[in-house]
């Protein structure tokens, strides 16, 4: 393809970028290939920073090792997506029930949209309800972040446009958030008692969004993360 899809974003760090850019493509950091526009600064007590710009670009069939024929698509914008939206929710909830039903897997779909991004652009929210649901998520969210990348690539190109398809199984995602933060307040405090850094077990670029955004503000604590994929980890060093 001559243009591959692109995204760029701002946010404090590169790191908190990149993931926020990841989590808007529903895509793995493989997929990926990330140009660092600015690094970002920090200003003299906090003031006058100013913040990181990536760029993110949708790697080539070749590279991300994709069978994609036909273009990706670039992102939809708000009005675009209000115009076809029956359209849209109707083809998200038949990929996902045919997939499943390759799967031989027996489930309830809901399909909806979620809350808009700070660029108007709304993802659709497909919610998988049965029993015996949990081989859908696997270790870590692998199959289930595995199949969304794969609903994402058929709907996007049977559409020729980029579309956000969240895939969650019983409200999965959320709880795994919520117990995320929880856990992350709970290892500043020990920091912060302590004095000494904690360094978490390796995450997705997604759940080390989740903790960097959750402590961004902590008064004595702050993250980082280290390491290589898929073994990078976020640690938690004392101010």
């Amino acid at each position: 393809m001559n243009e591959r899809t692109t995204l760029e974003k701002i946010a404090p760090t590169v790191e908190e970028a990149v993931a926020e850019g990841l989590a808007e493509l529903g895509l793995p950091e493989e997929a990926i290939d990330v140009e660092v526009l600015d690094n970002g600064a920090r200003g003299l007590f906090g003031v006058g920073g100013r913040q990181a710009r990536v760029r993110l670009t949708l790697k080539g069939p070749e590279s991300a090792g994709q069978d994609v024929s036909a273009p990706v698509p670039e992102p939809l914008s708000a009005s675009d997506l209000e115009a076809q939206e029956d359209e849209l929710l109707s083809l998200a909830e038949k990929t996902v029930s045919e997939l499943l039903e390759k799967m031989r897997i027996a489930a309830k779909l809901s399909v909806s949209y979620g809350e808009e991004d700070d660029e108007g652009r709304r993802p659709v929210c497909v919610e998988l309800h049965g029993d015996d649901l949990g081989v859908l998520v696997g270790r870590r969210a692998e199959i289930l972040n595995s199949l969304q990348y794969i609903v994402n690539l058929i709907v996007s190109k049977q559409l020729e446009r980029w579309v956000q398809i969240v895939l969650d199984v019983e409200g999965y995602r959320n709880r795994h958030e919520v117990n995320l933060r929880k856990m992350a307040r709970r290892m500043a405090e020990q920091v912060a008692q302590t004095g000494k850094r904690q360094m978490l077990e390796p995450m997705s670029a997604a759940d080390r969004r989740i903790i960097h955004l959750e402590l961004r503000d902590h008064p004595q604590v702050t993250t980082q993360s280290i390491g290589e994929e898929p073994g990078r980890k976020v640690t938690i060093v004392p101010k």
